[in-house]
């Protein structure tokens, strides 16, 4: 684990709200501030529980819903997101859009009213105009490579840099994550990200699986729990005037990913050239991370799939249980 001691001190019977708290990195964050003996309340739209948390299911589109839950809150977690496939982004960009934008300006806002004490909100690695590596403060002329959800996420970021200049709150911070996977990820092969597909279609007995371009795509792949671990740490330590990057750091192929998921589980595949490989390389620079807020994220490529593999095959049934935006849109 690399979360500080220091820092899982400070969550102790503190009131926290951690929003889309069942999915993919929201549970993580949970898991570690129950460990912590934090007072936790959930929201999400998932007819998920768990344990030992306070649940509302409540849509954070209602403002008045916001300021319902972030009433005497101590710290705010704003994890909630909506993620899919390239596929699905380009065919449904208003399923992204609208209730990203609705969500982030209430739950931000409600937070400042009811002056939150510290506040984390998390972007996303999409709401950086198009690079091969990403460093803060650079590619941010342009439009955002995830284009409707990349733009929902940056026009947030606003939100927060508007508050520090003109009520001085230093005290909401931001983080722009990878891409992430992991336990209670997006399994669905019509709209989830490339780890969670791969593994639906192993399970399904796709036999050789189809893989798009030849393999030689770069990109950077970030176990849920230690993006969980560098969302806490932001939310203590502070992201000054601007964000934080949080990944693995580290350039994977999708050749590697694969390779490296057959030690997990056996499966046959093979790369279909004639499709699109999709950007050369995209990896994240997570330098200030490490030296701001003491990210250091710990989970091996390896490591990371088994532990998403294994709690996949045992809870597959679970996707029926969580909210859909991209059905009856």
């Amino acid at each position: 684990m690399m979360i500080k001691s220091e820092v899982l001190n400070e969550m102790r019977n503190r009131n926290c709200l951690v929003t889309g708290g069942t999915g993919l990195i929201g549970r993580q964050v949970v898991e570690l501030l129950l460990s912590a003996d934090a007072c936790v309340t959930v929201v999400s739209l998932d007819d998920i529980k768990i344990p030992n948390t306070t649940h509302r299911k409540i849509d954070l589109c209602d403002f008045s819903k916001c300021m319902e839950v972030t009433s005497d809150m101590d710290y705010v977690f704003h994890v909630a997101g909506i993620k899919g496939s390239v596929e699905v982004t380009k065919e449904q960009p208003a399923s992204f859009l609208v209730p990203l934008l609705m969500m982030n300006t209430n739950i931000l806002e409600a937070s400042r009213i009811n002056r939150v004490c510290n506040l984390v909100y998390t972007s996303s690695i999409g709401a950086y105009a198009s690079a091969e590596v990403f460093v803060e403060g650079e590619n941010e002329e342009g439009a955002p490579m995830d284009s409707y959800p990349g733009m929902a996420k940056r026009i947030a970021e606003q939100q927060v840099m508007a508050y520090r200049i003109q009520y001085h709150m230093n005290n909401f911070s931001i983080v722009r994550p990878a891409n992430v996977y992991g336990p209670g990820d997006n399994f669905d092969p019509q709209n989830a990200m490339v780890i969670p597909s791969l593994m639906a279609r192993i399970k399904s007995g796709e036999n050789p699986m189809k893989i798009w371009g030849d393999g030689s795509a770069v990109r950077d792949f970030a176990y849920s729990r230690d993006i969980a671990e560098g969302i806490i740490h932001a939310l203590y330590y502070g992201t000054n005037s601007s964000y934080v990057n949080l990944g693995s750091g580290i350039g994977y192929t999708i050749k590697e990913l694969v390779e490296t998921l057959q030690k997990v589980t056996d499966f046959s595949y093979e790369f279909d050239t004639s499709k699109s490989s999709g950007f050369p390389k995209r990896v994240m620079n997570i330098d200030r991370a490490r030296k701001l807020i003491h990210y250091e994220p710990s989970t091996s490529l390896v490591d990371g799939l088994r532990e998403t593999w294994d709690w996949f095959v045992a809870n597959s049934s679970e996707s029926k249980l969580r909210k859909n935006y991209f059905i009856g849109a």
